[in-house]
């Protein structure tokens, strides 16, 4: 399924775009199961964001959903999905294990969210995080599509710095030395991008007047994981059984970034408490 030069490029940067994964009707099913959950004013299992449909931010409107395979069949045919098996499994080498369903719907106006990593979050151990981020909208850098730092995958987690919330819907973001490539990631409807959770990633803020950016995303680890933290709990095998995978500690050791020979680097010498720690 996976092209030779396609591996390369995942090997390479840290991330690959799996064009057409999902069929027109498949995302369009997607698209409307979740809006019309969202617009109904559902309120589900784990749902602290709240629906105020009078506010001025639209992400008020059309807040997060998370977790949704916990109560939602159609989101957890989609966390399991055999499609995005195979390409993780041809990715990283070995089947992952399941941990998180996100939708986000970014309708105009709204915020993006700034630079980060989703190991931060997630705090695998040992290895990392994979991402399959499926694009319920066309997407580009108007209405706020994924924006990369390639080969970022092979950097250790970075200690945070406080994020510029008229811009980021979240309040942290990592640093990254001046000149640094930050790459758009244009997608179309059922166009898949699969990450390393170690990759510097974000999006931009949804500046049109009338397009959503709608995305589903399901996270994943690796099947050798000891430890991830609680909240991804509990852990599901890509035949919905569970396993048992130990909590990592509230907090992780991460870097920064120092001058070494004329040139950036980074150091890992600090340890920053995560507490909660939802991506």
């Amino acid at each position: 399924m996976i092209a030779a030069q396609q591996q390369a490029f995942y090997d390479q940067n840290g991330y690959v775009v799996a064009s057409g994964l999902f069929t027109p009707a498949e995302t369009a099913r997607f698209r409307e199961h979740f809006t019309t959950l969202r617009e109904n004013g559902q309120i589900y299992p784990g749902d602290d964001a709240g629906i105020d449909s009078t506010s001025t931010d639209p992400l008020r409107r059309y807040p997060r959903m998370i977790q949704m395979h916990r109560w939602d069949a159609i989101g957890l045919e989609f966390l399991l999905d055999q499609r995005i098996g195979a390409w993780l499994t041809g990715l990283v080498g070995v089947e992952p294990l399941a941990v998180q369903t996100m939708l986000y719907f970014k309708p105009a106006g709204a915020r993006g969210q700034a630079l980060h990593q989703d190991n931060y979050y997630l705090r695998v151990q040992p290895g990392t995080c994979m991402a399959a981020w499926l694009s319920l909208d066309a997407c580009d850098e108007a209405n706020g599509c994924m924006q990369v730092v390639p080969g970022s995958h092979t950097w250790p987690t970075l200690c945070s710095v406080k994020a510029d919330t008229s811009q980021s819907f979240t309040d942290v973001t990592v640093p990254i030395p001046a000149g640094t490539p930050v790459v758009p990631v244009t997608m179309q409807p059922g166009d898949v991008l699969f990450f390393n959770g170690q990759i510097v990633h974000g999006s931009f803020p949804n500046t049109t007047a009338d397009r959503f950016r709608r995305a589903l995303i399901g996270h994943y680890i690796h099947a050798e994981a000891d430890k991830v933290a609680n909240w991804y709990h509990p852990v599901l095998r890509l035949d919905g059984s569970e396993v048992t995978v130990d909590a990592s500690e509230n907090g992780t050791r991460c870097g920064v970034w120092i001058e070494q020979n004329g040139q950036p680097a980074i150091e890992v010498n600090a340890y920053e408490v995560i507490g909660k720690g939802r991506e």
